[in-house]
């Protein structure tokens, strides 16, 4: 446990408190922590450093950092759900911006289908009433198993 040159907080402490605002909502204050943080690689490919400044990006309306920082780094599976819906709110957000209306379902199916999850927050099984694919195929089995 090191700690970051001149800045007395270790990587995991970092991680810590930037976990710690973005549960408790303080989005303003996670960005101002997330400013003073210094100049180290290491510490700003933290994922969740990352995932921090994705959320300050989306809460902030900058979609374009939202969408660099999701498409550029690996994420680990525990966070796809929350990076997921940041993506999408933020594409539905541009659309219902450009077309000056709320979007309906078709609407956000067509935002979905021209702007996919990217691999870094997907696993690339597509879901289907709110069923992973394999898990449909386990049911379906089962169903023919057992009529």
């Amino acid at each position: 446990m090191s700690m970051l040159p001149s800045f007395g907080f270790t990587q995991e402490q970092v991680a810590c408190v930037c976990e710690v605002l973005q549960q408790g909502g303080n989005l303003e204050r996670l960005g101002r922590f997330l400013w003073s943080l210094p100049a180290c690689d290491h510490l700003h490919k933290n994922e969740s450093v990352l995932k921090a400044k994705a959320v300050v990006a989306f809460h902030r309306g900058n979609f374009r950092e939202l969408y660099k920082i999701l498409e550029s780094h690996q994420f680990s599976a525990h966070n796809h759900p929350k990076l997921q819906q940041l993506w999408l709110k933020a594409h539905y957000i541009e659309a219902e911006k450009l077309r000056g209306r709320p979007l309906g379902a078709v609407g956000k199916y067509r935002v979905r289908r021209k702007f996919p999850l990217p691999r870094s927050i997907w696993d690339g099984e597509e879901t289907s009433y709110c069923f992973k694919e394999k898990s449909r195929s386990v049911l379906r089995e089962w169903y023919a198993h057992n009529p």
